[in-house]
């Protein structure tokens, strides 16, 4: 059941995600985008603190360990992010930091023949097998905190793949080969997470250290990549709306893991 588990969720996750992604890419709703970065920030963080971290530190043998290791965590996916970041862009404006802010791109003067593209599918791939590690580690410590991971991935996902979009068709592609890069890139989701599950029944010591890593994952993302994103609109009404869809995120996740535990 576990590996069922793990299998739906990430299968699941990977066409939902790219499928909604796509659906408000073409539609260019850019209120939508923002609406689900202040919804995905709220998951993330729900998710983190709400249920990874209490099950990493409850199974662990040494908070400070397992705490260091959250922080070591953000550390890496910040020096990951800069080595991306590096590699995508020549100058400070760039379409690699619309893409991972969850933003819209900048309008395009010209195609790059696929580069960025390309590029960004490699990264998003690695991405998505990460998630699906992630995913699978959490099924395996629990039914109930691999629903809650699930969830926040996707929610995090969608607004990612909206930014992934929008890099492909400024990269020159058609909305149709774009959607199936995408497509091919939430695969590797699945691989990851199925990979995961094999590994870790003759590692099994490693599933707290990975609930740890994916606490720093998402807490990391929300707070480094999406919440810079919300400063741009600083007026009250925004700033409601925004802390308003960040609370409901955080409910979310809170009311998958009751209902998850309940089962």
């Amino acid at each position: 059941m576990t590996l069922a588990y793990i299998a739906a969720a990430s299968v699941i996750g990977g066409l939902l995600s790219v499928t909604l992604a796509a659906l408000v890419s073409f539609a260019t709703r850019a209120h939508w985008v923002s609406a689900l970065v202040s919804f995905a920030i709220g998951a993330l963080l729900g998710a983190a603190f709400l249920e990874v971290l209490p099950h990493a530190f409850g199974n662990t043998a040494s908070i400070q360990a397992t705490a260091a290791t959250v922080l070591g965590g953000i550390l890496a996916f910040f020096l990951l992010e800069k080595l991306v970041l590096w590699r995508h862009c020549h100058a400070e404006d760039c379409a690699a930091h619309g893409a991972h802010a969850g933003e819209h791109a900048p309008a395009p003067v010209q195609h790059d023949h696929g580069r960025s593209g390309l590029m960004i599918t490699v990264g998003d791939s690695f991405h998505n097998f990460v998630d699906g590690v992630l995913i699978a580690a959490a099924f395996m410590e629990s039914t109930a905190l691999g629903l809650v991971t699930a969830t926040a991935v996707i929610a995090h996902e969608i607004p990612q793949e909206v930014g992934d979009f929008l890099v492909l068709l400024h990269s020159g592609y058609g909305r149709a080969r774009a959607f199936l890069l995408n497509l091919l890139a939430s695969v590797a989701m699945v691989v990851g997470a199925i990979g995961a599950y094999f590994a870790l029944r003759f590692v099994s010591g490693w599933i707290d250290t990975l609930l740890a890593l994916a606490a720093a994952s998402m807490i990391y993302v929300a707070v480094a990549d999406l919440i810079p994103g919300l400063h741009k609109r600083p007026e009250l009404a925004a700033t409601a709306q925004q802390l308003a869809l960040i609370l409901l995120g955080v409910a979310c996740v809170w009311g998958v893991g009751v209902l998850a535990r309940g089962h």
